[in-house]
């Protein structure tokens, strides 16, 4: 097997898996199939010590992300060099090598960049229900529970709900949420609220 065949076959394991994994994940094309590697790289040791910013979420720099840029564009960069110039080839080995590991880099930083975006954090004041302006779905009977519904966290969500002072809330009535206790949300109307301020 010549060195041009190694660079070959490694260009198209690396782009047919990267190809793979974007149609598998971008498209939702589901696989009859689930692959699993027997090692994991995000587990403690010196592989997994990649980035990791601030108390963020952590990426590994060896995953299979990163390993397939670095196959597609080594085995693709060595096979131009192998077939088409006239290179020695232990020089066209390491420009095919650093190659790779540049868009294995460029491939992890983006990884990085996007596992610790802003909005990927979760933050506890992000889900706290003291506060939360929602609407009476089911009517809440005096001292009786009846339900609300509100946005957090970019969803519609729902829960149980008790007028704070113990009077009746018809539906459509628009509440606070002043405190949350064993799954009930007890509430007031707000522009009672919005007076309290005052």
């Amino acid at each position: 097997m010549s060195w041009s065949d190694i660079y070959l076959l490694c260009f198209i394991v690396g782009f047919s898996l990267s190809l793979l994994s974007f149609l598998a994940g971008a498209i939702h094309i589901h696989l009859p199939f689930r692959m699993h590697l027997p090692f994991h790289g995000g587990h403690g040791g010196a592989l997994a010590k990649g980035g990791r910013s601030g108390g963020g979420t952590h990426v590994s720099w060896f995953n299979a992300s990163t390993a397939m840029a670095f196959l597609a564009w080594f085995g693709g960069i060595g096979y131009i060099l192998a077939t088409r110039s006239h290179m020695e080839a232990l020089l066209a080995l390491l420009i095919a090598i650093a190659t790779g590991l540049i868009a294995a880099s460029v491939v992890f930083r983006f990884m990085v960049k996007l596992m610790n975006a802003e909005s990927s954090h979760l933050k506890d004041e992000d889900y706290r229900y003291e506060g939360l302006v929602g609407t009476v779905t089911i009517p809440i009977r005096a001292n009786g529970t009846g339900e609300i519904v509100f946005l957090q966290g970019g969803a519609r969500r729902s829960a149980g709900a008790r007028s704070n002072d113990g009077t009746a809330l018809e539906k459509g009535a628009e509440v606070v949420t002043e405190r949350y206790e064993d799954g009930i949300a007890y509430v007031r109307r707000w522009d009672e609220f919005a007076q309290l301020g005052k």
